[in-house]
């Protein structure tokens, strides 16, 4: 892979590079808001949602009523990442496939970022981790943004696939738990 796309320095996939995120499994997320700021509410000491944080609950919660191959485990929103489980299930006979997202499919566009998004859309399998995480984030930035309109996600989220039952396990407690950890958390900052 080059490390350069139109003079622009890349930077390397953190994702696994043999593996078909649009497969059956389990995904622990990690999604960070931009700068780790608190946007989502405060440790008080249970977390007490803001009115943003209100919106990435119920946004999360939706997304099976989007994807309906997806099921949701563990979830909790922190004041400045959420942390959940996100199970793609899909029948073995079937394939889901969604919309291209409101983006536009017209190749006679001349301006090159509109050619890139184009081409990028067409690559993009509406059934991927990645999809599924697009949305659900350009959802959020949307309605938070009539809160506050710097509202601004980290551009990437972290992901681990999860292997087995003691495994889910171990996450979930940690989800389940992050609240009453909170000043150990790597994202905590005074």
């Amino acid at each position: 892979m080059s490390d350069k796309f139109l003079n622009k320095y890349r930077i390397p996939s953190a994702r696994m590079q043999n593996w078909d995120y649009g497969s059956n499994a389990m995904y622990f997320v990690t999604i960070c808001t931009a700068n780790r700021e608190y946007y989502f509410g405060e440790i008080q000491p249970q977390m007490e949602l803001s009115e943003i944080g209100e919106i990435a609950n119920r946004f999360w919660n939706e997304i099976p009523n989007h994807f309906p191959f997806v099921k949701l485990g563990e979830f909790v929103v922190m004041p400045n990442h959420v942390h959940g489980i996100i199970i793609i299930d899909k029948p073995l006979n079937a394939t889901v496939k969604t919309p291209k997202l409101g983006v536009s499919t017209t190749t006679t566009a001349t301006n090159i970022n509109r050619q890139r998004t184009i081409n990028a859309s067409e690559k993009w399998n509406p059934e991927t981790l990645g999809v599924i995480i697009n949305q659900y984030k350009r959802m959020v930035t949307i309605n938070a943004r009539k809160i506050n309109a710097i509202f601004k996600w980290q551009s990437r989220f972290h992901d681990h696939i999860i292997r087995d039952n003691a495994e889910h396990q171990r996450i979930s407690g940690y989800i389940t738990n992050n609240p009453a950890n909170w000043k150990d958390d790597k994202f905590f900052a005074l």
